[in-house]
């Protein structure tokens, strides 16, 4: 008898280069965000955001990517599969523009206006959002062991498409937008890597298709540019420059945590969100054959976030919603060891930094429009069909996210108009903008019980969905869904009055009368079913 040496697993296949220019890609846009947002709106020292915030930061990818990675390998080795494509981590989109917008950089407003200069003004923020992400980590860390749970009790359609509705909405939308502010480069662009990805179709040589894509993008960027046929107020690129930041741990996080009180409202969401936002993402990968255990991807999750708090980091890590698309590219486990090398050591040495301000967006954004495109479309071939509709309006909450941040943006209407559309009453309900801005705080929550709530009303089961109506109910009265803050903080109903007083109850009403008529209902439907005796 002859025993036959199961083979070694590879650490990398071809695929590999693709997602791991893809996930990079992801990351860069993100940091590229933080940066402009921070040192083009707010008018940040760029030293302390590429020196201090984004080593840490990139940190904590590198730590959530190793760990995913040797998941992975634990998965294919106890399965049998070299297929088993490990879960993308990166730094999240919504929290992260959140975070920059609604935290970092007021509060770096609000520091100056109390007397420092802007360089402590800019330190005492740095430590605020370290602090801020030690909160969060901790708060995923703690909701971490509910994630099965969840998992159980929500329909597979309640999972995916409330990822779906943010990956078509929100990551599909605003990046092909950002693309076309450059239409040659950006269409372009896109166009080749739907033509590699989608159509599978092959370039010259050979070569890669997502990497050459991306160089003869930014190649088309810099040509048009300098002959002055490119984006209005083209400017070259700052020179490349090299510096050594470790991301060691300290206590600067400790100082930031009284900082953090008045933002609670925002940080207690935002945490909540990734684990909401983790569960989902665990479920997309199931669906697509991979089949990880959701406590443990929330707990690595948890912990990259808890790592880059410690040592700088401003904005959370998260497990990215297009692990299938990364899949359907080819990609195995090596593209997140890859991903997590070059951003965590790129952090430390400047690279990151540089390659922020040298890749334009018009070139970064396409790939992001695809894994929308291809989460999206994923959504709908793994839910059952008869619960595709309950998902389609799981979209709409993203929708009126989407609108509230672009009408509470000042380049669209100015905040003292903004704040009369939204307080005017005229006779025919509540102002549209209250109600845009309500229905899209907590939108991945409010998605996740709209679709599972119709989801069970199309299997029969109506008591259930009058019991995820009075959830719903309850979480909109303490502002976790259809908060009216603006800024989508938690609230009490006894810390409202006025118009945002009436916004409250009003969402609060409507779910609890929903839930009502659909409990009469299952009665009525109970006392039909019954044998009739005469």
């Amino acid at each position: 008898m002859t025993s036959t040496a199961s083979p070694r697993l590879r650490w990398f296949v071809p695929g590999d280069l693709n997602g791991f220019f893809g996930l990079v890609v992801d990351n860069l846009t993100i940091l590229a965000f933080i940066a402009g947002a921070l040192i083009g709106l707010f008018g940040f020292p760029a030293d302390v955001v590429f020196q201090r915030m984004f080593p840490g930061t990139a940190f904590g990818v590198l730590v959530g990517n190793l760990i995913y990675t040797a998941m992975a390998r634990r998965l294919a080795a106890r399965s049998g599969r070299e297929d088993v494509t490990a879960m993308p981590l990166g730094l999240d989109a919504p929290t992260s523009i959140g975070m920059a917008l609604l935290v970092l950089g007021p509060a770096f407003v609000a520091y100056k206006a109390g007397g420092l200069d802007a360089q402590a003004a800019a330190i005492a923020t740095w430590k605020l959002g370290m602090a801020s992400l030690v909160v969060m980590g901790v708060l995923k860390f703690v909701l971490s062991f509910a994630g099965a749970w969840v998992t159980r009790v929500l329909p597979r359609a309640a999972l995916l498409g409330s990822i779906a509705g943010i990956a078509l909405v929100l990551m599909g939308f605003f990046p092909l937008i950002e693309a076309l502010r450059v239409p040659v480069v950006g269409f372009v662009t896109l166009g080749l890597l739907l033509y590699v990805l989608v159509a599978k179709g092959r370039l010259p040589l050979d070569l890669p298709g997502v990497p050459l894509v991306f160089a003869f993008g930014t190649l088309l960027y810099y040509g048009l540019g300098f002959a002055g046929l490119g984006a209005p107020g083209f400017t070259p690129p700052a020179a490349w420059q090299w510096h050594l930041a470790l991301p060691l741990p300290n206590w600067g996080f400790v100082e930031g945590l009284p900082a953090t009180l008045p933002y609670l409202p925002l940080l207690l969401p935002f945490g909540l969100l990734m684990v909401v936002g983790g569960i989902n993402v665990s479920e997309s990968a199931r669906a697509a054959g991979d089949d990880y255990s959701t406590r443990d991807i929330l707990l690595a999750e948890a912990f990259s976030t808890l790592v880059a708090g410690f040592c700088g980091g401003v904005a959370q890590t998260t497990p990215y919603i297009g692990q299938p698309a990364y899949k359907h590219m080819g990609a195995r486990h090596g593209y997140t060891l890859l991903t997590g090398l070059f951003i965590g050591i790129g952090g430390m040495l400047g690279v990151v930094s540089s390659l922020v301000q040298w890749l334009p967006l018009a070139v970064l954004a396409p790939i992001m429009v695809y894994v929308a495109i291809d989460i999206t479309t994923q959504a709908f071939d793994a839910t059952p069909r008869r619960h595709t509709a309950a998902m389609v309006l799981g979209f709409l909450p993203s929708v009126a996210y989407l609108l509230a941040i672009k009408l509470g943006n000042p380049a669209w209407i100015a905040p003292e108009k903004f704040h009369r559309l939204a307080t005017t009453l005229d006779g025919h309900g509540l102002p549209e903008l209250a109600v845009i801005t309500t229905l899209g705080n907590g939108f991945i929550i409010t998605a996740m019980i709209w679709i599972a709530t119709v989801a069970a009303m199309v299997d029969g089961h109506l008591r259930r969905a009058a019991a995820l109506l009075l959830v719903a109910a309850g979480l909109a009265a303490f502002g976790v869904v259809h908060s009216v803050d603006p800024r989508g903080g938690l609230h009490g109903p006894w810390q409202l009055d006025g118009l945002a007083q009436i916004i409250s109850l009003q969402f609060v009403a409507a779910y609890g009368v929903l839930a009502l008529l659909l409990a009469g209902l299952s009665l009525m439907a109970a006392v039909r079913a019954e044998p009739d005796d005469a």
